[in-house]
């Protein structure tokens, strides 16, 4: 286990703090999952086996957090992790996308994980081949049979071309690289019969991908294939999939968002909806915990840990069929947000929208300035928008931002080497008579 999967639930949450406003009770109750199987691992192996992940369900309107919390900890913790959405899921014997798919994904983002840290601890060999590569390219060979004298001459000549290599110099230049050709591929969202058709055809047409082409590019860009020539070179691919394999069966996270979109309301007339409920009955095996065949293995679900959320306006939870209900035994509620927590959406988070627009037009050495006034106002905004129309959460102060900026953005290049001020007199010239109208607020805002 690293350093970060060692966190306390208290380390967690102050983690999130920095990303997400407010949502205590949802954040300590995944801190406290997360913490709960790290504590499993250091179980002996009967125990672990019989301690199961407590998967959460979140309910709570769009645009609160519910995904970003989620994404945040992944990203944190460094564990696979997939966003999917329950609506656009087909019950088995329907065109469309099966739920087994959802593991397949899984298990190819815990590869890529996976590669990406081994490439990491390998990168000072990564680079030693790739300088090496790239100088045998710029430098004559020695003939065989070279005297003495050659090969210190030699060896100088390749000594200075590693420095000009290391300070840049040789980007210009260009060398020949051989690069693969794309393989025939479906996507991780095939099924195991589409997978096999593929593997099939490559089969019959001599291994589509199996050839190499011969490319001239730039040293920059050389730099890059011949690192991920490296990469299969040093790697032991067999080695790669069992990694990717355990990471994803200990410590893969599934977000499973809209799962109301498939829960049959009680109130819609009939209690009989044979796509919904066919979609929760094929989503069951693999929250209860089953084997799913993926590129890289046969992967167990039994210990991954899925989050499923919701805004539960028109159902309930009580509306998903028993079975699944029982494995989300952990409930979270989360807050709507009110002006305040719009406003501290605004300001506090470290990758808040006043940074992100300040830092993008400060590309184009443009300085914004935001006077707490106006961030209050653009909260104001927000929260009266959200109220009159469809509550979007803090999705909205992304629409009122860019309606506030837009002739900022656009004349950029003429505000080169200025400090523009976002005050009240520009955000009310934009907003009030928007907000105002409701038919406008419902179109533009």
């Amino acid at each position: 286990m690293s350093e970060e999967k060692s966190m306390t639930p208290s380390e967690i949450v102050a983690y999130l703090d920095r990303y997400v406003i407010g949502q205590e009770k949802a954040k300590k109750t995944i801190a406290v999952a997360l913490r709960n199987r790290w504590r499993r691992m250091r179980l002996d192996e009967e125990m672990q086996r019989e301690v199961i992940p407590k998967n959460i369900l979140m309910i709570g309107s769009t645009g609160v957090g519910k995904t970003e919390i989620a994404r945040r900890l992944a990203r944190m913790m460094r564990l696979p992790f997939v966003k999917v959405e329950a609506s656009k899921f087909t019950e088995v014997g329907f065109v469309g996308r099966d739920v087994e798919s959802i593991i397949r994904d899984l298990a190819m983002t815990s590869l890529n994980l996976v590669r990406e840290e081994e490439n990491e601890k390998n990168r000072e060999k990564i680079e030693a081949y790739v300088e090496n590569k790239i100088i045998e390219k710029l430098l004559p060979p020695l003939p065989a049979g070279a005297s003495e004298q050659k090969r210190k001459e030699y060896d100088i000549s390749f000594a200075k071309m590693q420095s000009r290599l290391a300070n840049g110099e040789l980007d210009h230049l260009k060398i020949e690289v051989e690069i693969p050709n794309p393989t025939l591929d479906f996507g991780t969202g095939a099924s195991p019969e589409m997978i096999n058709m593929q593997e099939s055809i490559i089969k019959v047409i001599g291994g589509l991908g199996g050839k190499k082409k011969k490319k001239e590019l730039d040293i920059k860009e050389a730099r890059k294939v011949l690192a991920a020539e490296a990469s299969s070179e040093l790697l032991d691919e067999d080695k790669l999939n069992d990694l990717a394999l355990k990471k994803a069966q200990e410590g893969g996270i599934v977000f499973i968002d809209e799962i109301d979109k498939i829960a049959v309301s009680a109130s819609s007339g009939s209690r009989q909806d044979p796509s919904k409920e066919g979609v929760q009955r094929d989503l069951l095996p693999i929250v209860e915990g089953s084997i799913v065949n993926t590129k890289i293995g046969q992967l167990k679900t039994d210990h991954i840990l899925f989050i499923a959320a919701g805004a539960f306006h028109l159902s309930k939870p009580s509306d998903l069929i028993p079975e699944l209900q029982g494995r989300f035994p952990l409930r979270v509620e989360l807050d709507n947000l009110d002006e305040e927590a719009l406003y501290r959406i605004l300001v506090e988070p470290d990758n808040s929208l006043m940074r992100q627009y300040s830092a993008l037009l400060a590309v184009e050495d443009v300085e914004l300035v935001f006077g707490d006034e106006a961030a209050r106002a653009i909260a104001k905004y927000s929260f009266l928008a959200n109220e009159k129309t469809e509550d979007i959460g803090a999705r909205r102060l992304h629409t009122v931002m860019e309606k506030i900026l837009e002739d900022i953005s656009f004349d950029a290049d003429r505000h080169k080497g200025e400090k523009v001020l976002v005050d009240m007199s520009l955000i009310d010239e934009k907003l009030k008579e928007l907000v105002d109208d409701e038919d406008s607020t419902r179109y533009i805002l």
